[in-house]
């Protein structure tokens, strides 16, 4: 492969929903913290050159409580908002990479990420003029309420995906989009959609389910089984 392949993590969020002092990527799940497993797929993936991670400037959770030694890992200071973290990691990232490498952008807070998902991203998208997320088909009904947790309307759920990471995106594209969508006030909560905003029309690469986000206290029952399941697996 003649172009490279680079990671970031933003990891500068609370996670307050998750009722805990501590950010929820140093929460223990599986005799880890949260985003040691999150890494540890990231850095054995073979294509990966480098991972940066947007960390908060107040945090001090790092690297205490980290046992993962990598040199693939580097830390930058994040932002205010998930974009602006982002947008510090692929800053750094133009220093050391070409605009059209592909980077990999993924959830501190996805520490079930499967191989097998980040081989059929980079295989149906390594020479994809725009770039795509791995995501999931909606299979509940939706509904939308009207601002009192009461029913307005039964939404039509046909063509209708859940955006997961990694978003994989080149590198140039990306950075100029995300730059382009802060700097007119659009905070935007996940990079394809400020590739969207751009113009382009990223790809949907069906992913596997157990790769969730931790974002509530039981999302981390759920990952604590997903993960044991796969270790008696090998």
């Amino acid at each position: 492969m003649s172009l490279k392949y680079w990671a970031v993590v933003p990891a500068a969020g609370m996670g307050k929903r998750m009722e805990s002092n501590i950010p929820k990527q140093y929460l223990p799940l599986a005799g880890k913290t949260v985003i040691e497993h999150t890494l540890i797929s990231l850095s054995q993936y073979r294509y990966i050159q480098a991972i940066v991670i947007a960390l908060s400037s107040e945090d001090s959770g790092w690297p205490e409580g980290i046992s993962i030694d990598n040199k693939k890992i580097i830390r930058v200071t994040g932002g205010e908002e998930r974009c602006h973290s982002v947008a510090n990691g692929l800053k750094y990232l133009m220093t050391l990479a070409s605009p059209d490498d592909w980077v990999l952008v993924h959830d501190a807070a996805r520490p079930c990420l499967r191989e097998e998902d980040l081989n059929r991203l980079i295989e149906t998208l390594h020479d994809h003029p725009v770039g795509g997320l791995l995501a999931l088909p909606v299979s509940d009904t939706l509904k939308r309420d009207n601002g009192k947790r009461e029913v307005l309307e039964t939404v039509n759920r046909e063509g209708l995906w859940r955006a997961m990471t990694p978003q994989m995106f080149r590198l140039g594209k990306l950075y100029q989009a995300l730059m382009e969508a802060i700097a007119a006030s659009i905070y935007v909560t996940d990079e394809a959609h400020a590739m969207e905003r751009a113009g382009y029309k990223p790809c949907l690469i069906a992913g596997h389910p157990d790769n969730i986000k931790i974002t509530h206290p039981q999302d981390l029952i759920q990952a604590e089984v997903f993960l044991r399941q796969r270790e008696q697996k090998r």
